[in-house]
């Protein structure tokens, strides 16, 4: 990409930093995180920022052997914003002052949580278009605070308990906020990145229709004249990435669906349909059920099931690569986050909160290589690529899928009669949801079934049947959601209709839990 302005982020290990990132990329700003101990002198005379953000994260400065960037990064002459720790790590390192809080063994006060930011001093250019109500609602995010700023820095802005909550020294471009404006929390965010680029020189060149050019070109050079397969699971991720790389290479590519018998109703037969017919492309489908529900047969730990899945999902690609001569690649439709919650991006300091069965690589047994065209991207992205690629709205709508389909939905033990359960219900609920117009303006919307059983009356009888719970979230990029405010009457209405058309259920709940603290998913 070497084509496009580029911004580095250096990433400290944060949750959100990825967050910044597609903010950038909303402004067609090109960028790429790297994690704080990969971005060395030779890292940065090689990529050339035209501008570097710091991520936050979760250590503590204070701390000796605490993450930092190389000095030499301020010597480059471009613009820096650091946020959160980054101002923190910018502030120590060029002369200031940082007091632990109470989680990192201080006394200062800690900050989490909305917060109102004042401004403070002259007019900042990174601030145009701030303050016009007099004060900024921001998202605070920090156990350590700033004490003392580093020579050359003004105040620009202040809150209850920040009172360097946005800093600069505008003589060589230097700012930093101890709040954090990628999240949605802090509505005003966006303006912030947009003026900071704007103020950097960014045109703004990097484009969607640019990314699948580019991609494009990418999968022709890794490929050359080998064969790919690519794992499809019907989902608009595997479909995007695997419509892209047929745009690339034709008839190289192989898909394999892989039909592990956790798939929503009727999903196997439409995703054959699909692309044998719509869009032509060589597919083996692999009806491995028997396989997968074997081996999880009995097992209720969610991370042993993901694991599981995952070990199988490789097993029968091995089998299937061995029977498509000269096969050297696989392709998957791994995204960012799955990338991000796994392990930080390219090895960073980020907290692991759950394993996904198409990140890591693959066995060296294997003998394939990785072709991860999605990897860089959000959700929406990808969304914008299918677009790009004429895929139909009305596929390039649907709701996220997992990987590991409904086992995930399913707490507890895997048992075949519990599936089918499942599959009438959510079947059941999302057609609700269409009927009731609701479908677009959700994110991610299924149903779990849960590991117990309750006690209720039918017809004058009593049952002893599994409960379920409603799951609904909106979300932009699915890194934070909130559930989705149904009305009690569509609610009664869907829970009627599933007691009376599912056999196997008797009660309904709704899920009202936000990410975070919770997941999407239930496991």
């Amino acid at each position: 990409m070497t084509q496009h302005q580029r911004l580095l982020i250096i990433d400290f290990g944060s949750q959100v930093t990825q967050l910044i990132a597609r903010r950038l990329r909303e402004l067609n700003v090109y960028c790429e995180i790297h994690p704080y101990q990969n971005v060395t002198e030779a890292f940065l005379d090689e990529f050339k920022p035209q501008a570097v953000i710091f991520s936050g994260g979760p250590d503590t400065v204070t701390r000796e052997g605490a993450p930092k960037p190389p000095m030499s990064v301020y010597q480059l002459g471009v613009p820096i914003l650091g946020i959160c720790y980054g101002q923190q790590i910018m502030m120590q390192q060029l002369g200031g002052l940082v007091e632990g809080g109470k989680i990192s063994g201080g006394g200062g006060t800690a900050e989490f949580g909305r917060a109102f930011v004042s401004p403070a001093g002259e007019p900042l250019s990174i601030l145009k278009d701030w303050f016009s109500a007099g004060r900024e609602q921001v998202w605070m995010s920090h156990g350590d605070h700033v004490s003392r700023l580093a020579p050359g820095f003004e105040v620009y802005g202040t809150s209850p308990n920040a009172p360097f909550a946005v800093t600069g020294d505008t003589s060589r471009n230097f700012y930093a906020v101890q709040f954090h404006p990628e999240v949605h929390h802090t509505p005003n965010g966006r303006k912030l990145y947009e003026n900071f680029v704007r103020l950097a020189g960014f045109r703004g060149d990097w484009t969607m229709g640019a990314y699948k050019d580019e991609a494009i070109a990418k999968i022709r050079a890794q490929v050359g004249d080998k064969k790919v397969i690519c794992g499809l699971s019907g989902g608009v991720d595997s479909s995007v990435a695997a419509v892209l790389i047929h745009e690339a290479i034709g008839d190289q590519l192989t898909c394999v669906f892989v039909d592990h018998g956790l798939l929503r109703l009727n999903e196997a037969e439409e995703v054959v349909s699909m692309f044998r017919d719509h869009y032509n492309i060589p597919l083996i489908h692999a009806d491995e059920t028997d396989l997968f529900l074997g081996e999880l047969e009995g097992v209720s730990d969610p991370e042993q099931k993901r694991k599981t899945i995952g070990r199988l999902f490789i097993d029968v690609f091995q089998k299937h690569a061995n029977e498509i001569d000269g096969a050297e690649f696989l392709a998957q439709g791994t995204l960012y986050p799955d990338v991000i919650e796994s392990v930080s991006f390219s090895g960073g300091p980020s907290v692991t909160i759950k394993s996904h069965h198409n990140v890591g690589g693959l066995p060296e047994k294997m003998g394939l290589k990785l072709v991860e065209p999605l990897r860089e991207l959000f959700k929406d992205e990808v969304r914008a690529l299918g677009r790009e690629l004429g895929l139909p709205e009305s596929f390039i709508g649907r709701h996220p899928f997992p990987g590991p389909g409904l086992a995930i939905r399913c707490p507890g033990e895997i048992k075949r009669d519990k599936l089918d359960i499942l599959r009438q219900a959510d079947a059941v609920y999302i057609d609700q949801i269409r009927k009731h117009g609701l479908y677009d303006e959700i994110w991610q919307a299924f149903v779990a079934i849960l590991p117990v059983r309750t006690v209720g009356v039918m017809g004058d009888g009593r049952t002893y049947d599994y409960a379920c719970a409603l799951r609904a979230v909106t979300s932009v990029d699915g890194m934070t959601a909130d559930y989705y405010p149904f009305t009690h009457d569509f609610l009664g209405e869907t829970a009627t209709r599933i007691i009376n058309e599912v056999a196997g259920i008797n009660r309904v709940t709704y899920d009202i839990t936000s990410k975070p603290p919770g997941t999407i998913e239930w496991e």
